[in-house]
């Protein structure tokens, strides 16, 4: 067993180096994506975690809502939370497509109160956005935060009902459905910023079982004009798909670059710099621990987990 010390020790070291370079990711993995019958149950792992589809970090603690294939709401039965992982059951009854969403809407930002720029407190939406600023406050810089992530369930034949956009965030019009994707085959999908065609999203696709390879085996893409995109598919398994724009600072010296947004790097100021203030670096005021700031920009982000199969 002597030969396991140095494999354990270096083990070891990596591990405590690689959360630094590795972004959580959050998402809802179901049992089944695709049943036939007419009396269905599927249960659903969701997590937020280093390795897709592994627990290993904390649960999703949101109670998913649910669409059923006429368009009425449904619901998740069965829920609970561990340390590590969420889980709950979701039973099909209606013939067609059902999706399970968690959709989170807030106002970040900040404000300037006797000299001091501050920002706004977590939790804060367009309902008590008022009341989180204080009398007195000046140059208030606000945007929204629309993330949704969301997965697809089919019983039986699939149908179309539950992609009606909502006009809010980053949604996902299919061209291809999502639960009828094969490996010989592209996916084709549109996706709406604000109910409208979104060009020049960011689109990360990642296939699951990344704990037991080196390689990331990750595919970056840009939709198009009209918001849409095609991926090809390598192995047949679970798919992680990440749609976003947003999150970074105002361009310039000392302001943030673009992966801001879903845990990429915070760019940190200069040494000896001044923190930037928003309006332009260098402006005045930095933000919480010298962080530079710069003009709020709106953050929205699509996140789904899709099936793909062998032809």
């Amino acid at each position: 067993m002597n030969f396991r010390k140095p494999l354990l020790a270096a083990a070891a070291v990596i591990a405590i180096a690689a959360p630094a370079a590795i972004a959580h990711r959050q998402w809802m993995l179901p049992s089944s994506t695709t049943v036939s019958g007419t009396d269905n149950w599927v249960t659903v792992d969701a997590a937020v975690s280093n390795d897709l589809f592994f627990f290993d970090h904390q649960p999703m603690r949101a109670v998913p809502a649910v669409t059923q294939p006429d368009g009425t709401e449904g619901k998740v039965e069965n829920h609970n939370v561990g340390r590590f992982r969420a889980t709950f059951d979701l039973h099909l009854t209606q013939q067609g497509t059902y999706k399970v969403a968690v959709v989170n809407e807030g106002v970040f930002g900040s404000y300037v109160l006797n000299g001091e720029r501050k920002m706004l407190p977590r939790g804060t939406n367009t309902a008590n956005l008022a009341a989180a600023i204080p009398a007195g406050a000046t140059d208030v810089q606000t945007a929204e935060n629309v993330s949704r992530n969301e997965i697809f369930i089919t019983q039986g034949a699939p149908t179309n009902t539950v992609f009606k956009a909502s006009g809010k965030g980053i949604e996902l019009v299919p061209i291809t459905h999502p639960n009828d994707l094969v490996t010989n085959e592209p996916g084709n999908f549109q996706f709406l910023k604000n109910g409208k065609p979104g060009a020049g999203l960011s689109v990360t696709v990642i296939p699951g079982g990344i704990r037991y390879r080196d390689a990331l085996h990750e595919q970056v893409l840009k939709t198009d004009a009209e918001g849409k995109v095609s991926i090809k598919w390598g192995q047949p398994g679970m798919y992680w798909v990440m749609v976003n724009e947003g999150g970074e600072r105002g361009e310039g010296p000392g302001a943030g670059g673009p992966g801001g947004g879903q845990g990429g790097p915070r760019p940190q100021p200069a040494p000896g710099a001044a923190p930037a203030a928003p309006g332009g670096p260098q402006a005045g005021p930095g933000g919480p621990g010298g962080r530079p700031m710069g003009p709020v920009r709106a953050r929205v982000s699509y996140v789904t987990t899709l099936e793909v199969l062998a032809p």
